[in-house]
């Protein structure tokens, strides 16, 4: 059965949980919020829609990634499948929820700046790197990059 494949957007409600499985596969999960906002026309302003949350299943080299750099707050993309899941309370209440087995996040950059950082050797062969194309300015000699921040430093993106 093939379950639906969607992008949501939105922030994410609570900080990140992983863990590693039995068979050694790493694991993260974490939960975003995604809330609409629709023009009223009567009135010209905007409106916020009814929030609706996914939680989110991040596995293997992904779930490392997310990590080491979701934090609560930040406004992230996620592309992913669609699976709701159903169960039942002590109480005998049925209960369900959304779920997106993730396959990419993203940081949403209409909100900020990130720098990504390879997490996988370069293959000089096929990857030269930024100082590939001849129009791009080298470091500095100080280890500062373009923005002014050191070569290779973390850019922390959330709301501006």
């Amino acid at each position: 059965m093939l379950e639906p494949f969607l992008t949501v957007v939105g922030n994410v409600g609570a900080p990140p949980r992983t863990r590693v499985l039995a068979s050694g596969a790493v694991v993260t999960d974490f939960r975003i919020a995604s809330t609409p906002r629709r023009l009223d026309r009567a009135t010209g302003e905007w409106a916020d829609g009814e929030t609706i949350w996914f939680g989110v299943s991040c596995w293997r080299q992904l779930a490392e990634n997310v990590a080491a750099c979701v934090r609560t707050g930040d406004r992230v993309v996620v592309t992913g499948h669609l699976r709701a899941h159903t169960w039942r309370t002590e109480q005998g209440e049925q209960r369900s929820r959304l779920e997106v087995d993730a396959q990419t996040v993203a940081f949403d950059l209409s909100r900020g700046r990130a720098v990504q950082e390879r997490t996988a050797a370069l293959d000089v062969a096929t990857d030269a790197g930024p100082s590939a194309d001849p129009g791009e300015p080298e470091p500095e000699a100080d280890g500062a990059g373009r923005d002014g921040l050191p070569a290779g430093a973390p850019v922390q993106v959330g709301a501006a």
